[in-house]
């Protein structure tokens, strides 16, 4: 028979305490879970085979087929080498199609069969298919494809069938020395895992997208992964596999993902409409040197310093002016303008983006509701007629909305060339798409009402100052 002891009250009242102390601290949520790093051989050994089970069905081949047409051979237009060949040859100015294939990887990352992948995966495709991990195939549609941000987003139609997901982590969670894996379909010869580890956070020197913010691994990525799963230890998209730094088109331990949050606003902006309106803030920045920190104040290079802000913009109705210095976006250091560009780029149009800035050498918190990019003026596009250099030429009224649809600084006001005809006098004179249309002889043109009134007038001598690139170039035609 068990025998019990009696408790003095006084200990059996510090028992109870203890006792109760140990049920809040077990019910009590865990806030942070702390890493650390492999420190015996059973932990060195340990496998990532339940984290890939559990994620990679989430991850599928895209194969984007798309039909290319080329003019035919010169030498068909020989009669002998026609002769020797034979009638059957394609005749003169006839052009022949070719079927290109382009393969890539895709994440879905919604039961209702919402796919991610990279625009330029899909890019100009007639045709696309999706093949998941257990060979299923599905004819996707295109929701919306963005080259700005290099995403696309797809929809396939399961048929009621359960589509595995992944679900998004968030990106900036994320810290240089953190685990991740790779799943994508490197070189088309199936589904592929690496491993490694977050080499960098916050790249912006990568031009693969205008939203040049980027995570750097060194989990092998390789032709094929692009639009594939950057995930992290919880089994979370963390990234979007992009592009390869490569000497030789192979992988070399420098790989570049899209972060999670980018990539999730982008989904969420196709869900809302199927087009993807980038917000706006209107402004324009530089980079922050050591000499112009030591000129401002400032303890180190850090911060966006803003040169220009647009007379349309929320940035200018929130009191931001140029001068300022934009050190951080809702939280997060603005090391350089793409980092202030990625946060803004995370966000939708109508959210509130709080900027902490240095004003007059002061710290202040300035609070800016975001907005779509506003088409005023109206474009009013026209192809210009008549008797003058730029006949072919289609251009338009450039607002902050266009720019946006062109991929061209939105701090630019004007004329724009929006589109060129192959046969014209302005594709003679080499006039280019994105052309800026500043001047006709000392007139200057701000509108295209202006400019087609301008080039109404017969000249012996036409002078039209072009803008390209940043620099002013003269076209100078003699009648």
């Amino acid at each position: 028979m068990p025998h019990f002891t009696a408790m003095p009250a006084r200990a059996l009242s510090r028992l109870f305490v203890l006792a109760a102390a140990l049920v809040v601290a077990a019910a009590a949520p865990v806030l942070a879970e702390e890493k650390a790093v492999p420190e015996s051989r059973q932990e060195i050994e340990l496998s990532f085979a339940p984290l890939v089970k559990k994620t990679a069905p989430a991850v599928v081949n895209i194969y984007a087929r798309r039909v290319v047409r080329q003019q035919a051979s010169p030498l068909f237009d020989d009669p002998i080498f026609r002769r020797f060949f034979g009638e059957g040859m394609p005749i003169p100015g006839m052009t022949r199609e070719r079927v290109q294939n382009a393969l890539g990887s895709g994440v879905i990352v919604d039961a209702s069969g919402i796919i991610v992948t990279n625009h330029h995966v899909i890019e100009g495709a007639d045709q696309i298919t999706v093949a998941l991990s257990d060979r299923r195939e599905f004819e996707a549609e295109v929701i919306s494809s963005d080259d700005r941000t290099d995403l696309a987003i797809l929809k396939i139609d399961a048929k009621g069938e359960t589509l595995p997901i992944l679900p998004f982590g968030d990106s900036d969670g994320l810290e240089v020395g953190d685990m991740v894996l790779a799943i994508g379909d490197p070189f088309g010869v199936g589904q592929t895992v690496t491993s490694g580890i977050v080499s960098a956070l916050a790249r912006t020197k990568v031009g693969v997208s205008d939203f040049r913010y980027f995570i750097q691994t060194d989990a092998a990525i390789n032709p094929g992964n692009s639009g594939g799963a950057l995930i992290d230890m919880k089994g979370q998209l963390v990234g979007i596999n992009t592009a390869l730094y490569s000497r030789s088109g192979g992988w070399q331990g420098i790989g570049f993902a899209i972060p999670s949050n980018m990539v999730k606003a982008v989904v969420r902006a196709a869900a809302s409409g199927g087009t993807i309106a980038h917000p706006w803030l209107g402004v324009a920045g530089d980079p922050i040197n050591q000499k112009s920190a030591a000129a401002l104040g400032l303890e180190r290079p850090a911060g966006t310093l803003v040169t220009a802000v647009h007379r349309l913009s929320p940035a200018l109705a929130a009191g931001l002016r140029p001068g300022d210095v934009i050190v951080a976006a809702n939280g997060h250091e603005t090391d350089d303008p793409e980092a202030l560009k990625f946060r803004i780029g995370t966000l939708a149009a109508g959210d509130n983006l709080s900027l902490d800035v240095l004003h007059d050498g002061k710290k202040e918190t300035i609070s800016v509701k975001l907005i779509a990019p506003p088409e005023r003026p109206k474009p009013d596009t026209t192809q210009i007629a008549g008797d003058n250099p730029l006949a072919g030429a289609t251009v338009a009224n450039l607002s902050p909305a266009l720019a946006d649809r062109l991929g061209v600084d939105d701090m630019l006001e004007g004329v724009i060339v929006t589109d060129i005809a192959r046969v014209s006098v302005a594709a003679q004179f080499e006039v280019q798409p994105g052309d800026l249309v500043l001047r006709v002889d000392q007139a200057p043109v701000d509108s295209v009402a202006t400019l087609t009134k301008l080039l109404s007038v017969k000249r012996d001598v036409w002078r039209i100052a072009i803008g390209r690139g940043g620099s002013t170039l003269t076209l100078t035609v003699r009648q």
